[in-house]
């Protein structure tokens, strides 16, 4: 691909941008995109503008929407007395594909990361303790990920909301339905065994 220059070029140094895309794989979709038909090439095309023009973040919840209000918000039969935190819009649609949990969500747009720079006031943590003060919840869940950042988030909220009258709950952890003992790893075990629960 490096013999073409000009707008394939170009194509291949957009995709190659993406996260997960390598040089290769850049290549191979810009070979795909220039084998489709005109229409199915620019049906991305559109998809990509609407997206930039049209998605922006709910004003409750930050999750993403094309109005003011998220289609979750704005749903009168979910349990408004639950409240779930998690990090990004695509942690809450993980979530919402396993089809359990009926209640609101709150996203925080991040992880506070010191060393990324990134710290609480870059994140919604203002409009979440708002939320929790002048809301009905009688339980808050935190769904941060399972890592350092996202332990020392949760935990940092934690603190935030504990002046409230709220329940504040983690998502379990550890062994999985199915798994052996065997191949689990060592956190893995920890975390199964500190979050037992009484049969």
């Amino acid at each position: 691909m490096t013999d073409h220059g000009g707008a394939v070029a170009e194509l291949v140094e957009q995709l190659g941008r993406l996260p997960g895309i390598g040089r290769k794989s850049a290549e191979r979709l810009a070979f795909h995109l220039l084998r489709v038909s005109e229409q199915e090439a620019l049906a991305l095309s559109e998809a990509i503008r609407r997206v930039r023009q049209d998605v922006r973040y709910c004003d409750t919840c930050f999750n993403l929407s094309e109005s003011e209000t998220c289609r979750i918000c704005g749903d009168p039969s979910r349990d408004a007395t639950r409240l779930c935190i998690v990090e990004q819009p695509r942690d809450l649609m993980s979530l919402e594909q396993a089809a359990v949990y009926k209640g609101l969500y709150h996203v925080l747009l991040g992880r506070i990361s010191p060393l990324d720079g990134i710290g609480p006031d870059q994140l919604t943590i203002d409009p979440l303790v708002d939320r929790v003060r002048t809301g009905n919840f009688v339980e808050v869940i935190m769904a941060t990920n399972p890592t350092v950042e996202g332990d020392g988030t949760a935990l940092y909220i934690s603190n935030l909301l504990s002046e409230f009258p709220v329940e504040i709950t983690r998502l379990a952890r550890g062994i999985t339905a199915g798994s052996v003992l065997e191949y689990a790893n060592r956190e893995m075990i920890a975390d199964a065994l500190s979050g037992r629960q009484k049969l």
